[in-house]
Protein backbone atom coordinates (compact mmCIF):
# COMPACT_ATOMS: atom_id res chain seq x y z
CA UNK A 1 0.00 0.00 0.00
CA UNK A 2 1.67 3.20 -1.23
CA UNK A 3 -0.73 6.12 -0.79
CA UNK A 4 -0.35 8.91 -3.38
CA UNK A 5 0.75 12.20 -1.81
CA UNK A 6 0.32 15.70 -3.24
CA UNK A 7 2.34 18.79 -2.26
CA UNK A 8 2.38 22.35 -3.64
CA UNK A 9 4.38 21.40 -6.73
CA UNK A 10 4.54 17.62 -6.71
CA UNK A 11 2.69 14.35 -7.03
CA UNK A 12 4.36 11.45 -5.21
CA UNK A 13 3.03 8.16 -6.54
CA UNK A 14 4.00 4.59 -7.35
CA UNK A 15 6.29 3.93 -10.28
CA UNK A 16 4.30 2.13 -12.97
CA UNK A 17 5.46 -0.14 -15.75
CA UNK A 18 5.00 2.62 -18.30
CA UNK A 19 7.43 4.82 -16.31
CA UNK A 20 10.44 2.70 -17.37
CA UNK A 21 11.71 5.41 -19.79
CA UNK A 22 11.44 8.05 -17.06
CA UNK A 23 13.19 5.78 -14.55
CA UNK A 24 16.00 5.19 -17.06
CA UNK A 25 16.53 8.96 -17.41
CA UNK A 26 17.05 9.16 -13.63
CA UNK A 27 19.25 6.06 -13.30
CA UNK A 28 21.51 6.45 -16.34
CA UNK A 29 23.12 9.74 -15.23
CA UNK A 30 26.56 9.10 -13.70
CA UNK A 31 26.48 12.29 -11.63
CA UNK A 32 23.00 11.62 -10.21
CA UNK A 33 24.02 8.08 -9.21
CA UNK A 34 27.57 8.87 -8.07
CA UNK A 35 26.68 8.57 -4.38
CA UNK A 36 24.18 5.72 -4.72
CA UNK A 37 24.79 1.99 -4.08
CA UNK A 38 24.57 0.97 -7.73
CA UNK A 39 26.22 1.86 -11.02
CA UNK A 40 24.38 4.08 -13.48
CA UNK A 41 22.21 1.91 -15.73
CA UNK A 42 23.11 1.30 -19.36
CA UNK A 43 19.81 0.51 -21.03
CA UNK A 44 16.06 -0.10 -20.78
CA UNK A 45 16.59 -3.83 -20.07
CA UNK A 46 18.62 -3.03 -16.93
CA UNK A 47 15.98 -0.48 -15.96
CA UNK A 48 13.16 -3.05 -16.26
CA UNK A 49 15.10 -5.37 -13.93
CA UNK A 50 15.71 -2.51 -11.47
CA UNK A 51 11.99 -1.63 -11.54
CA UNK A 52 10.98 -5.26 -10.91
CA UNK A 53 13.36 -5.70 -7.96
CA UNK A 54 13.17 -2.30 -6.31
CA UNK A 55 9.62 -1.16 -7.05
CA UNK A 56 7.21 -3.88 -8.22
CA UNK A 57 8.40 -6.27 -5.47
CA UNK A 58 8.04 -3.56 -2.80
CA UNK A 59 4.51 -2.66 -3.89
CA UNK A 60 3.43 -6.22 -3.09
CA UNK A 61 4.32 -5.66 0.59
CA UNK A 62 1.55 -4.52 2.96
CA UNK A 63 3.41 -1.24 3.59
CA UNK A 64 5.73 0.36 1.04
CA UNK A 65 7.12 3.85 0.63
CA UNK A 66 8.81 3.92 -2.77
CA UNK A 67 7.66 6.99 -4.66
CA UNK A 68 8.15 8.52 -8.06
CA UNK A 69 8.60 12.30 -7.67
CA UNK A 70 6.51 13.97 -10.40
CA UNK A 71 5.80 17.61 -11.13
CA UNK A 72 2.07 18.35 -11.03
CA UNK A 73 2.28 19.86 -14.54
CA UNK A 74 2.84 16.54 -16.30
CA UNK A 75 2.92 13.72 -13.67
CA UNK A 76 6.23 12.52 -15.25
CA UNK A 77 8.78 11.00 -12.82
CA UNK A 78 11.91 13.16 -12.37
CA UNK A 79 13.20 11.43 -9.24
CA UNK A 80 12.32 9.14 -6.38
CA UNK A 81 12.01 9.18 -2.62
CA UNK A 82 11.70 6.14 -0.37
CA UNK A 83 11.67 4.85 3.18
CA UNK A 84 12.58 1.18 3.60
CA UNK A 85 10.52 -1.11 5.79
CA UNK A 86 13.62 -3.00 7.03
CA UNK A 87 14.89 -2.32 10.56
CA UNK A 88 16.93 0.74 9.57
CA UNK A 89 13.91 2.46 7.93
CA UNK A 90 16.37 4.11 5.56
CA UNK A 91 15.14 7.30 3.92
CA UNK A 92 16.65 8.07 0.51
CA UNK A 93 16.08 10.03 -2.69
CA UNK A 94 17.46 10.88 -6.09
CA UNK A 95 16.63 13.56 -8.63
CA UNK A 96 17.51 14.26 -12.25
CA UNK A 97 20.25 16.86 -12.46
CA UNK A 98 18.22 19.49 -14.31
CA UNK A 99 15.85 19.64 -11.32
CA UNK A 100 18.53 20.14 -8.65
CA UNK A 101 18.70 23.24 -6.42
CA UNK A 102 14.94 23.97 -6.48
CA UNK A 103 14.01 22.42 -3.13
CA UNK A 104 12.20 19.53 -4.83
CA UNK A 105 13.95 16.74 -2.87
CA UNK A 106 13.21 18.55 0.41
CA UNK A 107 9.55 19.14 -0.53
CA UNK A 108 9.10 15.46 -1.48
CA UNK A 109 11.07 14.27 1.56
CA UNK A 110 9.05 16.30 4.06
CA UNK A 111 5.78 14.92 2.63
CA UNK A 112 6.96 11.30 2.89
CA UNK A 113 8.30 11.90 6.41
CA UNK A 114 4.84 13.17 7.41
CA UNK A 115 3.21 10.11 5.85
CA UNK A 116 5.42 7.53 7.62
CA UNK A 117 5.02 9.41 10.91
CA UNK A 118 1.22 9.34 10.50
CA UNK A 119 1.39 5.63 9.65
CA UNK A 120 3.24 4.84 12.88
CA UNK A 121 6.85 4.15 11.89
CA UNK A 122 8.97 4.50 15.07
CA UNK A 123 11.86 6.38 13.39
CA UNK A 124 13.74 6.84 10.13
CA UNK A 125 17.47 6.94 9.42
CA UNK A 126 19.40 8.24 6.42
CA UNK A 127 23.06 8.21 5.44
CA UNK A 128 25.07 10.32 3.06
CA UNK A 129 28.66 10.32 1.85
CA UNK A 130 30.62 13.06 3.59
CA UNK A 131 31.66 14.29 0.11
CA UNK A 132 28.01 14.97 -0.69
CA UNK A 133 27.01 17.54 1.97
CA UNK A 134 24.00 18.79 -0.03
CA UNK A 135 22.33 15.48 0.73
CA UNK A 136 22.73 16.25 4.43
CA UNK A 137 20.97 19.59 3.81
CA UNK A 138 17.91 17.70 2.52
CA UNK A 139 17.95 15.45 5.60
CA UNK A 140 18.10 18.50 7.86
CA UNK A 141 15.28 20.19 5.92
CA UNK A 142 13.18 17.09 6.64
CA UNK A 143 13.82 17.44 10.39
CA UNK A 144 16.54 14.82 10.71
CA UNK A 145 19.53 15.24 13.03
CA UNK A 146 23.14 14.15 12.59
CA UNK A 147 24.13 11.32 14.96
CA UNK A 148 27.51 9.90 13.92
CA UNK A 149 29.89 9.08 11.06
CA UNK A 150 31.24 5.64 10.13
CA UNK A 151 33.58 4.34 7.46
CA UNK A 152 32.44 1.48 5.25
CA UNK A 153 34.02 -0.38 2.34
CA UNK A 154 31.09 0.36 0.09
CA UNK A 155 29.55 -2.20 -2.25
CA UNK A 156 29.21 -2.80 -5.13
CA UNK A 157 31.62 0.08 -5.88
CA UNK A 158 34.24 -1.23 -3.43
CA UNK A 159 35.82 1.93 -2.06
CA UNK A 160 35.97 3.40 1.42
CA UNK A 161 33.24 5.94 2.23
CA UNK A 162 32.72 8.03 5.36
CA UNK A 163 28.94 8.03 5.86
CA UNK A 164 27.12 10.54 8.04
CA UNK A 165 24.10 8.96 9.71
CA UNK A 166 21.04 11.11 10.34
CA UNK A 167 17.92 10.14 12.23
CA UNK A 168 14.45 11.36 13.11
CA UNK A 169 12.45 9.67 15.90
CA UNK A 170 8.66 9.57 15.97
CA UNK A 171 7.61 7.14 18.72
CA UNK A 172 11.10 6.48 20.11
CA UNK A 173 12.49 8.80 22.79
CA UNK A 174 14.28 11.81 21.28
CA UNK A 175 17.68 10.63 22.59
CA UNK A 176 17.43 7.11 21.16
CA UNK A 177 20.00 6.45 18.41
CA UNK A 178 20.05 3.60 15.88
CA UNK A 179 23.43 2.00 16.65
CA UNK A 180 23.73 -0.76 14.07
CA UNK A 181 26.08 1.04 11.65
CA UNK A 182 28.21 2.24 14.58
CA UNK A 183 28.51 -1.33 15.89
CA UNK A 184 29.15 -2.90 12.47
CA UNK A 185 31.92 -0.50 11.44
CA UNK A 186 34.79 -0.18 13.94
CA UNK A 187 36.06 3.06 12.42
CA UNK A 188 33.36 5.46 13.66
CA UNK A 189 33.35 8.90 15.21
CA UNK A 190 31.21 11.97 15.92
CA UNK A 191 32.00 15.10 13.91
CA UNK A 192 31.47 18.71 14.93
CA UNK A 193 29.16 19.84 12.13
Amino acid sequence: NTPTIKTDRLILRKFLENDIEALFLILKDKEVNKFLPWYSLKDIEETKKFYAERYAAKYEQPQAYAYAICLKDDNFPIGYVKVDMEEHHDFGYGLRKEFWHRGIASEAGKAVVEQVKKDGLPYITATHDRNNPRSGNVMQACGMKYCYTYEELWQPKNFLVAFRMYQLNFTKGQDWIYQKYWEEHPNHFIEEL
